[in-house]
């Protein structure tokens, strides 16, 4: 009997996409694959063909005024009990929370069913609603060891597996090496959202490196409102550049770049070390617990690629660009650390923890 299980995720693409390569994973292996979402996660998800998605709404705790605390509260309520109606009739064998206020209602609703669920880190320091859901779950999945927030007593709920990214871009090798770096390619990336700020500090920069003659090709993810302004802006400059919103065809435009200006979501920053492409993470300062500078500092650590804060930009990153074109031994010692890191052991690790957690008893 095929076994049926539950992805919730929603938000940002942070939590949609890990649920999106799961999800495909499952599906392969021939088990039963629902996701619910919110309305956000619908719009990244409703173009997958092959997915059978569920709405379920949901709300984060807004604290701004007692309306809108309320609201969010009702909110929550209501998808609760729609998640237990939802579980009642699709009973399934295990539940996935991918993090983030979407997957918490379902969650705790698989809870008071006692349905086995298990949730999915992928940042440095554990997210708030993970943190809220951990007492109930079966297991937490962790792309890092040097997760950070997560009490001792819990300790024995964590299972490294690595980073969840979609399987194409698994261990792949951008086409250019050390001595590729006569010319930039460089990919600009706001996250999900796109970074509203990129479009409107990159551009005099980019234009400063091609007045000292350096020779640089821009693609540029950008908020749909900014593409004539980027277009102008590039087109009387004379750089050549390729305007884009957000995509879920994202290798293309790794495969054709061999340097990377990125927010610090985990996903990305995953993403580009198993592609080998060295980056300049900028992460989001208002990101929850700052967890996008925590993500940042990490793979920096590691020498996978930089990290400026969004204040020093327009002050650092022109002088870090330059600094790299001058001296190319230091792109080679990026290149070389990330040819260091693979997550292509990450759906067999999934699979023989799926399967433990499937055959325990309650």
């Amino acid at each position: 009997m095929t076994k049926k299980i539950i992805i919730a995720t929603g938000g940002t693409g942070g939590h949609v996409f890990p649920a999106y390569s799961l999800a495909n994973y499952l599906i392969k292996k021939n088990f039963s694959v629902k996701l619910t979402t919110d309305g956000r996660g619908l719009r990244y998800l409703k173009n997958y063909k092959n997915l059978d998605l569920i709405k379920i709404p949901a709300s984060p705790l807004k604290k701004d005024n007692i309306l809108k605390i309320i609201f969010s509260v009702l909110i929550n309520f209501f998808s609760f009990f729609k998640s237990l109606i939802f579980l009642l009739n699709n009973r399934p064998a295990i539940i996935f929370g991918m993090g983030g206020y979407s997957s918490f209602p379902i969650c705790i609703a698989a809870s008071v069913l006692k349905i086995k669920f298990v949730i999915y880190e992928n940042n440095l320091i554990i997210g708030r609603a993970n943190k809220y859901l951990l007492p109930f779950a079966n297991s937490i999945f962790v792309s890092h060891k040097e997760l950070e927030g997560i009490p001792i007593k819990y300790n024995k709920k964590i299972i490294q597996i690595g980073n969840l990214i979609r399987e194409e871009l698994i261990d792949k090798h951008s086409k250019y090496e050390e001595d590729n770096y006569n010319i930039f390619q460089i990919l600009v990336l706001g996250g999900s959202q796109s970074a509203k700020i990129f479009a409107e500090k990159l551009p005099p920069i980019f234009q400063k490196l091609k007045n000292i003659s350096i020779s640089i090709k821009i693609f540029q993810q950008c908020q749909k409102n900014q593409n004539d302004i980027l277009t102008k802006y590039y087109s009387k400059a004379g750089i050549d550049f390729e305007i884009f919103n957000f995509t879920d065809q994202i290798g293309k435009y790794y495969s054709q770049s061999n340097l990377v200006i990125t927010r610090s979501g985990a996903s990305v920053l995953g993403e580009l070390v198993n592609f080998k492409i060295p980056f300049i993470s900028i992460p989001l300062p208002t990101s929850a617990d700052n967890h996008q500078h925590k993500n940042a500092e990490f793979y920096v650590k590691k020498g996978y690629g930089y990290l400026i804060e969004e204040k020093d930009l327009e002050k650092k990153l022109f002088d870090l660009i330059h600094s790299i074109f001058k001296d190319k031994s230091i792109i080679n010692k990026i290149l070389s650390n990330q040819r260091q890191y693979s997550d292509k052991d990450i759906f067999k690790n999934l699979n023989i923890h799926i399967e433990k957690i499937l055959n325990e008893k309650n």
